[in-house]
């Protein structure tokens, strides 16, 4: 089985459509040790062909339309942020305290950039803001006791492990029992009427209103891509946790930005809840729950929802109430052992992880639509990024070569802003007939009224 075929079937769809998908496959793309190519490619051909079968649904087309996947603009778009200019100037993408430091007994991988967890970080290791001091304090400890010690805390921090030793690990054991994308019927709402679709570009998430509470990359990415589909995506933020001003730049195209206290605001955002068609949550399993956002509450108020959940590191199993980030996930699942060198760890070409499980996301969300047309019931998603990991460490071949990767300018463009002139990467979703951008850039964090469109 292919790669494409392998992620078009956790999604469920018909391998006949597969038929309708075509490449132009680039040598020197993304390159690595492990098939990151070969990922980028299938999660974003996946998540295509389900936007060009719900576009087909709701257009009444004979036929789904042809999809054309580019090894260059999916590399270009899995390295979005380090594509970005806002007025010129390119992005900050790490924190000088997110990086590999030396341990006692080998590799811990730290993540501060933001602050809460840059503090939590230097109040579990009782140290400075100081990276000479913190590396001569963790250069004492084992990776291992840094990691507890650090996550006990409310930071992160994980120890750098090989693939040996994380297929020992026992969220490795709860992870490979698991599907790479989790699919659940939750209600028994009758089958979804999506009004049809006129015109041109055929927008498969026309009319569709996506709550996102959501943040970092992976999540973004799923509901940018929702966007350029047409979707109205209102992405909602706690006042007291803003995003990274260039994370929020260039994962914020297409949607509006709202700040809504959860506790506070309750009322709003049952308002928003009971008009809107799905809901995105990229927080740690159980975090919400508390806000009566776990799925099942969700969509006993709003039957029919469809809800997308993105953790790092799975809903089950010793793991899953943990925190994490893409790099994060690459040094425990052991990507970095196996992307370093003898003497020191290394990383993906890409957040590839983070790009993979948000075209993931988005291609699950949008199956979900296609099969509410004609079944009902509301659903819940799920995707992990140490699942997604999984994936690439164990179930993806590696392909053959091709033409060279050609400049990734050919899949950039330019817009002005609210936050300024901004060069940014083309989506790589395209099928025929389909968008080719998105309809507006990104605005200010937090700036738009909390209200449907």
């Amino acid at each position: 089985m292919t790669d494409i075929e392998f992620a078009w079937s956790a999604l469920g769809g018909d391998p006949a459509l597969l038929a309708r998908v075509s490449t132009v496959v680039r040598r020197g793309t993304l390159p690595a040790r492990l098939p990151v190519r070969e990922l980028a490619r299938a999660s974003v051909g996946a998540c295509t062909l389900a936007a060009a079968e719900l576009g087909a649904r709701r257009a009444g087309l004979a036929e789904v339309p042809r999809v054309r996947l580019d090894d260059g603009a999916v590399a270009t778009a899995f390295t979005s942020e380090r594509h970005l200019l806002v007025d010129g100037r390119a992005p900050v993408t790490f924190a000088p305290l997110s990086r590999f430091w030396r341990t006692a007994d080998g590799w811990v991988r730290t993540h501060a950039n933001y602050p809460h967890h840059r503090e939590r970080l230097l109040r579990a290791l009782d140290l400075p803001d100081d990276p000479a001091a913190v590396g001569a304090a963790l250069a004492e400890r084992s990776a291992l006791e840094v990691e507890e010690t650090v996550y006990a805390a409310g930071g992160l921090a994980v120890a750098a492990r090989t693939p040996a030793e994380w297929a020992a690990h026992e969220q490795a054991a709860v992870l490979a029992r698991r599907p790479l994308v989790e699919t659940e019927r939750l209600d028994s709402a009758r089958a979804r009427v999506l009004p049809p679709l006129t015109g041109s570009p055929l927008m498969p998430a026309a009319g569709l209103r996506v709550l996102d509470l959501t943040r970092v990359i992976a999540g973004p990415v799923a509901t940018r891509t929702l966007a350029l589909l047409g979707a109205d995506v209102l992405r909602l933020d706690a006042p007291r946790l803003p995003e990274l001003p260039d994370q929020h730049a260039d994962t914020g195209f297409g949607k509006r930005s709202v700040t809504l206290d959860l506790a506070a605001g309750r009322r709003t955002f049952e308002e928003l809840l009971a008009a809107a068609d799905v809901v995105v949550t990229g927080y740690r399993p159980g975090a919400l729950d508390r806000f009566g956002l776990s799925a099942g509450e969700l969509t006993e108020r709003r039957p029919g929802l469809v809800v997308a959940q993105l953790s790092a590191w799975g809903s089950y199993g010793p793991w899953a109430g943990r925190r994490g980030f893409d790099s994060l996930v690459q040094a425990a699942t052991g990507i970095a052992a196996v992307e370093g060198s003898p003497g020191h760890p290394g990383v993906l070409p890409a957040q590839a992880l983070d790009h993979g499980t948000g075209y993931l996301l988005a291609a699950a969300v949008l199956r979900a639509l296609t099969e509410q047309s004609s079944e009902g019931y509301g659903r819940v998603v799920r995707l992990s990024l140490a699942r997604t990991a999984a994936w690439l460490t164990d179930g993806i071949e590696p392909g053959a070569g091709g033409s060279g990767g050609g400049p990734a300018q050919s899949w950039l463009a330019e817009t002005d802003s609210p936050i300024g002139r901004l060069r940014y990467a083309l989506p790589p979703v395209s099928f025929d007939g389909g968008p080719g951008d998105w309809a507006r850039p990104p605005g200010r964090w937090g700036a738009d009224p909390a209200g449907w469109a």
